[in-house]
C-alpha cells in the first residue's frame, strides 16, 4: 500500500490498517488534497482482503480542523462566486463519509486534539471512535456565519436532537467526557492511554470472521433507516442468508465443540 505525505498508511499483522492524517500545518484540514487520499484510501480497503479492521488517527495538536477555509475562500473567485466549487467539495466530503459508513470494514476514529467542523463529522461518520481525554469537539460553524448543516447529518445519527442541537446551535467546544455522555465516542482514555486502547479494541474486532462484520455493518445502517416491521423483516433475510455462510457454521460448530474457530471470512 502507498503512502502519501498528508496521510499515512500502515497495515500490520492482525489486519488493522492504521490511516493516520498527517497534514499538520493545516491541522489537518480536509483539503481537496487530503479528501481525495481519505477517499482512495477507503475505497482501497474496502476490498482488500489483507484489511480486517481500520484505524483513523492523525498527528499534530489537532484530529482535524474540519474543511481548509482558505482553500474555500480562494474558491470565490471563481466567474460564479465559487457556487460549481463549493458544491464540488461538498460532494467529496460527502462521498467520503458515505464510503466509512458503506466500507465492509469497521472504522475506529482515535482522536488526539480538537475535531471540529467537518472533523467532528468525520468522527461522527466513523463506527466506533476513542478519544484522549484532552480532545475536544464542536460544530463552531454559527460563529462565522455558516451553519454545520453537512456535519449536522453525522452528527444526529449518533447523539440524541437536544445533544445535536445544542453542538451545533452554540458552536461550544464538547469535552471529551461529555462526548462520551451523549454517545459521540464509545471511550476516553489518557493521551498516553490512547493508541493501546483503540489497538485492544481493534485487535478484538479484526479477530471476528470479515464476513460476519460485513454482513453485520451492512445491516445495521441499512435496517436504522427503516420502519419497525420493515426492519424486522429485513435482519430476518439478513439472518437466514448469515446462517448458511461457512463462517456461522464453523463457528457455531466451534463453540458447541468448545473450541476456536477457524474463519474462512465466507
Amino acid at each position: 500500500m502507498t503512502t502519501s505525505d498528508i496521510l499515512l498508511r500502515d497495515l500490520d499483522v492482525n489486519g488493522i490498517l492504521r490511516l493516520t492524517l498527517n497534514d499538520v500545518s493545516r491541522r489537518n484540514a480536509l483539503s481537496e488534497a487530503m479528501l481525495a487520499e481519505l477517499g482512495a484510501a477507503f475505497t482501497d480497503a474496502a476490498t482488500d482482503p489483507k484489511v480486517r479492521v481500520i484505524v483513523l488517527a492523525a498527528n499534530g495538536p489537532a484530529f482535524c480542523a474540519g474543511h481548509d477555509l482558505k482553500e474555500m475562500t480562494a474558491g470565490r473567485a471563481h466567474h460564479d462566486g465559487g457556487k460549481a466549487y463549493f458544491a464540488h467539495v461538498m460532494a467529496m466530503c460527502a462521498g467520503v463519509m458515505q464510503g466509512i459508513v458503506n466500507c465492509p470494514k469497521p472504522v475506529i476514529a482515535e482522536v488526539t486534539g480538537v475535531a471540529t467542523a467537518a472533523g467532528c463529522q468525520l468522527v461522527a461518520s466513523c463506527d466506533l471512535a476513542v478519544a484522549a481525554d484532552t480532545a475536544h469537539f464542536s460544530t463552531p460553524g454559527v460563529h462565522i456565519g455558516l451553519f454545520c448543516s453537512t456535519p449536522m447529518v453525522a452528527l444526529s445519527r449518533n447523539v440524541a436532537d437536544k445533544h445535536a442541537m445544542e453542538m451545533l446551535l452554540t458552536g461550544d467546544m464538547t469535552s471529551a467526557a461529555r462526548a462520551a455522555e451523549i454517545g459521540l465516542v464509545n471511550r476516553v482514555a489518557a493521551p498516553e492511554a490512547l493508541q493501546e486502547t483503540t489497538m485492544e479494541m481493534a485487535r478484538k474486532i479484526a479477530s471476528k470472521s470479515s464476513m460476519t462484520l460485513a454482513t453485520g455493518k451492512r445491516a445495521y445502517y441499512a435496517q436504522r433507516e427503516m420502519a419497525l416491521s420493515d426492519a424486522y423483516d429485513y435482519a430476518s433475510g439478513v439472518m437466514v442468508d448469515n446462517m448458511l455462510a461457512q463462517d456461522a457454521e464453523e463457528g457455531i460448530g466451534a463453540f458447541i465443540q468448545k473450541r476456536a474457530p477457524q474463519w474462512q471470512d465466507a
